[in-house]
This record gives C-alpha cells, sequence and structure tokens, in this order.
C-alpha cells in the first residue's frame, strides 16, 4: 500500500508540472488539482479496504468483481455465475461478465413442468442449487450480461417478488384445473410472463464484433464444461461415498450429492482454495453469530459447545434434522485466512453488493463451515486424489 501511495505521489507530482505549463487561469488549475488529489485519496481507501486488516489472507484465487442480487432469491445462480467467472480466469481467459438472471430464466420452465406434474407438491420458487446453472448450460448454454439485463418491468434493479407471486399463481391455478386434463396453452402463458419481466432471451447475439449463440458462446469463449463439476455433501443419514439426493426444498430437480465425512469435505475446500480452485459453498446463514454488514461468521458460543460434546458429525445431523441448518444461501469461497489469534477464515463472495466492511466480501470461521455448510460444488480436479479414488471420479 505504501509503495503504492508513493508511485501515486510522484504520478501527481508530473501531474502538477504538467498543469502548470497548461493552465489558462488560476481556478482552473486549482479545481482539477483537487479533483486529483479526491481521486487519489478515494483509491488508496478502496485499495486499503482490500488488504482487510483484522485478516491476514494466505490463499487467494483471482476472481471477477462483487455483484448484487438486490432483491431476487436468486443466490445460487449468482454465487454458481462468479464460480464460472473464476473458472475463466482460472484457465487464462480473459474476465467475463455472465448474465445471472438468464439461469434463472431459463430454470424456472423446467420447475414450472416439474411442479405440475407433481400435482403442486414439490417446490416452486425463487431458490435454486448450483446444478440448476449446470442443467440451463448442458441444454441452453450462457449469455452475456450485457446480452441479457432482465429488466423490463420499470426497475433498475433486480426485484423478483412480483414475478415469483404473477409465476406462482399461473402453475398452482394449473394443478387446480378441473378440466380434467390441462390445456396446450398454459406453458405457453407462464413463459409468455417471463419474457415480459425479464426480456425474450436472445437466440443470437453480438459479442466483441462476433455473432453468437448462447451455446457457442459457452463453448468457444466460456469454454465450461458442465461434466467436469460435482456436488459433495456430507450428513450420517445418507450412505458415504455415495450419490445421494440431498433432501432441500431447493432441490427442486432431484440431482444427487456425493456423500462424504465432513473431515473430507473439509479437506476438499482447503485443497481446492490451496491449488487455485474456489469453491461454491451452500450453507445456513440464518444465525445471529452471521453478519454480512460486519463481514464475519463465527459459530455461536452453545453451538461451538454443543458440537464439542456431540462431536462435529452427530451435531451436523442434529442441526440438519431440526432445521436449524437449512440451505438459506448460496456463496463463493475464494481463500484462506487467519485472524490475529491464527484461528482459520474463508474468504467468501457474496452477492449482496460491495457495502459491507469488506467490500462485498465476508470471513468464515473454519468451525462455522463445518457445522453449517449444506453443500459444495467443485471441479472434480479439485477433489483431493485419494477421495477421488474413492468417489470413482476420473
Amino acid at each position: 500500500m505504501r509503495h503504492l501511495l508513493i508511485e501515486l505521489s510522484k504520478d501527481l507530482n508530473l501531474f502538477t508540472v504538467k498543469l502548470r505549463i497548461m493552465r489558462r487561469t488560476n481556478l482552473l488549475y486549482w479545481l482539477i488539482l483537487i479533483l486529483t488529489l479526491l481521486l487519489i485519496i478515494g483509491f488508496g481507501t478502496s485499495a486499503q479496504a482490500q488488504e482487510h486488516p483484522d485478516f491476514t489472507i494466505e490463499k487467494q484465487v483471482k476472481t471477477s468483481s462483487v455483484k448484487s442480487q438486490n432483491n431476487t432469491g436468486t443466490c445460487w445462480s449468482y454465487a454458481t455465475t462468479s464460480f464460472i467467472e473464476t473458472e475463466v480466469l482460472r484457465l487464462g481467459k480473459e474476465e467475463l461478465d455472465l448474465s445471472e438472471i438468464f439461469f434463472a430464466r431459463m430454470a424456472y420452465t423446467d420447475k414450472a413442468i416439474k411442479y405440475v406434474r407433481v400435482h403442486g407438491m414439490g417446490n416452486f420458487s425463487q431458490g435454486g442449487q448450483a446444478h440448476d446453472v449446470t442443467n440451463v448450460i448442458r441444454r441452453f448454454g450462457i449469455v452475456p450480461q450485457e446480452a441479457y439485463q432482465a429488466l423490463e418491468y420499470g426497475e433498475t434493479k433486480h426485484m423478483h417478488s412480483e414475478l415469483e407471486a404473477v409465476l406462482k399463481g399461473i402453475v398452482d391455478a394449473v394443478v387446480q384445473n378441473k378440466n380434467k386434463r390441462l390445456s396446450t396453452a398454459w406453458l405457453r402463458a407462464f413463459n409468455s410472463v417471463l419474457d415480459a419481466y425479464l426480456g425474450v432471451v436472445p437466440q443470437q447475439f453480438d459479442y466483441k464484433g462476433e455473432s453468437y449463440t448462447p451455446k457457442r458462446f459457452a463453448k468457444e469463449v466460456v469454454g465450461f464444461i458442465s461434466e467436469d463439476y460435482v456436488e459433495l455433501t456430507s450428513y450420517s443419514c445418507y450412505p458415504m461415498y455415495e450419490l445421494v439426493d440431498l433432501e432441500l426444498p431447493d432441490n427442486w430437480s432431484h440431482d444427487r450429492y456425493y456423500n462424504v465425512p465432513m473431515n473430507e469435505l473439509m479437506q476438499t475446500i482447503d485443497y481446492a482454495l490451496s491449488n487455485g480452485f474456489s469453491v461454491d459453498w451452500d450453507g445456513d446463514v440464518s444465525e445471529k453469530t452471521f453478519s454480512h454488514k460486519k463481514g464475519k461468521a463465527d459459530l455461536s458460543d452453545q453451538d461451538a459447545s454443543d458440537m464439542t460434546k456431540m462431536g462435529i458429525a452427530a451435531f451436523r445431523q442434529f442441526t440438519f434434522d431440526n432445521l436449524t441448518s437449512t440451505d438459506d444461501h448460496l456463496m463463493h469461497l475464494t481463500g484462506i485466512a487467519k485472524d490475529k489469534n491464527q484461528k482459520t477464515y474463508y474468504l467468501t463472495k457474496n452477492s449482496w453488493g460491495d457495502s459491507n466492511a469488506y467490500d462485498g466480501y465476508l470471513y468464515m470461521s473454519d468451525d462455522f463451515l463445518q457445522i453449517k455448510t449444506i453443500a459444495i460444488f467443485v471441479h472434480k480436479d479439485a477433489i483431493p486424489k485419494a477421495l477421488a479414488k474413492k468417489l470413482g471420479i476420473k
């Protein structure tokens, strides 16, 4: 930071000399000089905030900028899109800004079909899981943010409460239909509402002077291969080292997760971050000890005590069964850090904007992760080789 400010000071001195030559009036000179100073001060403050002085970052993966999901329940798409943008950087490509709402838009249609098929006995909401993004990519591809802003309803920021209510009204009306069979129009009507609120999905778009379809963009520009990524969980109610249907409301598609002991799941997180991979994280953030504003999440004293008494596996299962650990939120793990007492924390990129204590990031303690993690989504090469062999992942 000190070196940066010295360099900026040199630039400012050179700029001042040039201004002395160029200025026409003293007023213009002082105006430009003051504006330049303000820009430098602002830059210095931002750089200092990124250093996060309460923590020492030991491992950090390069990632894209922090985004905001605003008033939507699309954290699953924001976290996983951030994860994909980070994978692009890991592969040595240029930073991309991908459309998160594209994935939410395309998933809604399948969600509606499944909800109607089970006579309204499933889950229909804004929520989802990491695999919802990869399922969309397999079928439809990816689009950049500039090609699909998804703001066609008089707002400048995403707000999906009304949209969700309208869509839910449609699928519930279809389920309650008394004509004994469904019409051929309901799905077209459903998609028309999505188009009205979010915009028609582009079948073709221009990006940097070239025309792409979403599938071609996914293959040639993003280069993301959905089959290379897996989800892992850890609960004793399921058989270990097998694929299981994790019973979550937002797992509406009934995708399967590898179930592993928690120590091996934590080893996977550490192995991934230590080897340049990031981790898409799904977990519980309902605890009072989780604060996005302060940028920190610790396990409560009571939970820490119960974890010690019961053991990690037993306490995890206990909180899963009594619904005190639920899949509230998805975020993106991008680093490992230590606090001043040498306690391990995980640098976590959130999707609630950048106006908190750590510019949109927060630090989650290792014991918080051990209890409050529901699942993770990683590249298969980010799994330690011994575990990958147990799971039959090649």
